[in-house]
């Protein structure tokens, strides 16, 4: 693989709500994503993402524990997409510089490509996170 990245599902104390930002530039400008980035070369996937997760919202290792969910490949075009996901340990004010961040609820459709980026693999991600919430939530 030439370019990994990764995408972190944020959940908020509750479980109810999730982080997004509503992207200021292409790809997806003005479309709701999940944070992330781009994993360094020899980097640990894990690490890159809380890395990725700290810099694009000042959630911290402290306030929160990631667990791997999935893997997106896309042969053609050599990238990989490492899904993470995890529940804030306490509410914190969250920040970014990139992109402006929101708690979106959980009863949208994620899959209205016409809000959210992703052709649709943000509604995939959050229908298996539900399908697993007692184990990712907890």
């Amino acid at each position: 693989m030439n370019k990994e990245f990764n995408v972190i599902a944020t959940f908020d104390s509750n479980g109810k709500h999730i982080l997004m930002c509503k992207r200021r530039k292409n790809p997806y400008k003005g479309l709701y994503n999940l944070v992330g980035g781009k994993i360094e070369n020899g980097e640990n996937g894990l690490n890159a993402a809380y890395r990725e997760l700290e810099e694009e919202t000042g959630i911290s290792k402290n306030d929160i524990i990631l667990t791997h969910l999935m893997d997106f490949t896309y042969y053609l075009a050599n990238i990989k997409v490492e899904v993470y996901v995890g529940r804030l340990n306490k509410e914190i004010a969250v920040y970014g510089e990139e992109n402006d961040l929101e708690w979106i609820d959980l009863n949208q459709n994620f899959f209205d490509i016409s809000r959210f980026a992703g052709e649709g693999n943000i509604g995939h991600i959050v229908e298996h996170i539900c399908l697993s919430k007692e184990l990712l939530l907890k």
